[in-house]
C-alpha cells in the first residue's frame, strides 16, 4: 500500500504528538513509499507565518527530516486539479481537497483523522 500524509499527519509524526496513534506511527516507519504533498509543505509555511501555527522544530528542518525519514515530496500536477475542480463540495478546505485529488490521482491511502474525507472516494486510515 502507498500513503499520502495530511499535514496534521506530518506535523505529529516529526513531532511525536501523542495524537498520532502508535499504529498509524508504525505504519509511515514501515511502509517504503510515503508521499508528502507540496501543499502540505506550503500550508505549513502559511499557517506558521500568520501565526496559526506553532512548530516544535524549525521549518527549513522539515526538507531533511523528509529525506531521512524516506517520505518523498509530491508535487502538484494539472491532472490534480482537474480532479480538484470535479470534486463535489463535502469538504470546504482547499489544501484537504487537493490532498483528496492526489489521493484519487495516485490510488493513495489518505492518513488522516478528518473523517470528513469520507465523504470522497477515497482510502483513509486512521487506527
Amino acid at each position: 500500500m502507498t500513503y499520502l500524509l495530511d499535514t496534521h499527519t506530518l506535523i505529529w509524526f516529526f513531532e511525536n504528538d501523542p495524537r498520532l496513534p502508535p499504529i498509524t506511527r508504525t505504519q509511515i516507519e514501515t511502509t517504503p513509499t510515503i508521499f508528502i504533498s507540496i501543499v502540505s509543505l506550503w500550508e505549513i509555511a502559511i499557517k506558521a507565518n500568520i501565526g496559526k501555527l506553532a512548530l516544535s522544530f524549525p521549518f527549513n528542518t522539515i526538507e531533511p527530516n523528509l529525506i531521512t525519514a524516506g517520505i518523498t515530496q509530491l508535487p502538484i500536477t494539472f491532472k490534480d486539479i482537474e480532479i480538484y475542480l470535479s470534486l463535489p463540495l463535502h469538504h470546504r478546505d482547499p489544501f484537504d481537497r487537493i490532498l483528496i485529488a492526489q489521493a484519487i490521482n495516485y490510488s493513495l491511502t489518505l492518513i488522516s483523522q478528518d473523517v470528513q474525507m469520507d465523504a470522497y472516494s477515497i482510502q483513509r486510515l486512521w487506527n
